[in-house]
Order: C-alpha cells, then structure tokens, then sequence
C-alpha cells in the first residue's frame, strides 16, 4: 500500500498513521521524522533544512522534496508507506507523483481525513489542556485551519481528480475511525 495522508491538524493523522502502518505492515513516514534524521546525521540537506530553520523559515519546498525522493529509496518502503506531512502543496504532489513514476510505483490512495472545524478546534484545545501545549490557543488553531484551507486543501482536488482521493470522517473514537480507514482502502489493496 503507498499512501498519503490528508487532513487538518487535529484530524488524527499521526494517530491513525500508526495504526494503518501496523495494519498494512509499511512504515509511517512524516516529514518532522525525516528533518530530524537528516539534522541528526548531519547530511548535506539536513545542514541545508537547518540555515532556514535556524531564521525561523520554512524549509523550502526544493530541500523537502530531495529529503522524501531520498527517504523512498531506503528497502523499507518496498511494499509501501505511509506519507504523513507531505505532500503539502500541489507543487509537491507533482513532484511525488514524478519519483513514484521514475520508480513506477504510482500512489495508490490518499486518505483525507475530514472533521469540522469545531470538532477539530475543540480537540486540540483539549490536547493543549492534557499535554501543557502553549502552541495551541483557540486564535493559534484557527489561523493554523486558515493556513490549511489556503495551502494545503487544493490537494485534496488535485488528488480527487487524479482518482485516487478516499474521504473517511474523523469524528468518533479512534478505534471506529481506524475501521472505517481499513475497510476504505481495502477497496484499493485488492
């Protein structure tokens, strides 16, 4: 199973990453695991992700798409992955659906997971409650769903045209929303 995950944050997606990986026995990939490997080893683009981090900018799209072309070549990913964090924008949708081709390993579904902003503000607000979190504040949260609207949902169009979106809702228990997930991609693992 290759996969991309979608969704807002508070939607669940690392939770849920987990358990689909474990389900599907592929590994969990996300863009936070793969800057912290490269800073760690202290690899070319990791000192490179670092200048821009070290200015408080984003790293730019050039230096994460090299970190995810390289990371899909370890022999872990070789029955699939899970791509939690990227793609962000429709620029590196197309970059990914371009190193998928060159391995002819095509993506074959993106999970988004759907939620409405009032569960999802009231989620996180509960997790900033449990987890001491400064970061998200009611303000913090919206604007964070704003950035979202703005630069990552035109993905979900990009991928529903490319045929391979899968829409599951987020609201439940975890353990419903993970069912619901399998029985989605089910479909496409045949």
């Amino acid at each position: 199973m290759r996969l991309v995950l979608v969704g807002p944050p508070g939607a669940g997606k690392g939770t849920q990453a987990q358990f689909l990986a474990s389900h599907f026995s592929i590994p969990h990939i996300s863009t936070g695991d793969i800057f912290r490997a490269n800073l760690k080893a202290g690899t070319e683009l990791g000192k490179q992700a670092q200048t821009f981090m070290d200015r408080g900018e984003l790293v730019p799209d050039s230096v994460t798409n090299e970190m995810v072309k390289d990371r899909l070549t370890n022999d872990d990913v070789a029955n699939g992955f899970i791509l939690d964090g990227f793609p962000r924008n429709v620029a590196q949708a197309e970059v990914l659906r371009a190193i998928l081709a060159e391995k002819k390993t095509p993506l074959q579904a993106v999970l988004e997971f759907s939620a409405p902003d009032a569960e999802i503000i009231a989620r996180l607000l509960q997790r900033a409650e449990i987890e001491k979190r400064v970061d998200d504040q009611e303000d913090v949260i919206k604007r964070r769903l704003e950035v979202y609207a703005e630069q990552t949902a035109p993905i979900v169009s990009f991928y529903r045209n490319e045929g391979l979106l899968i829409s599951v809702s987020a609201v439940g228990n975890v353990e419903d929303i993970t069912a619901s997930a399998i029985s989605a991609l089910s479909r496409v693992a045949q």
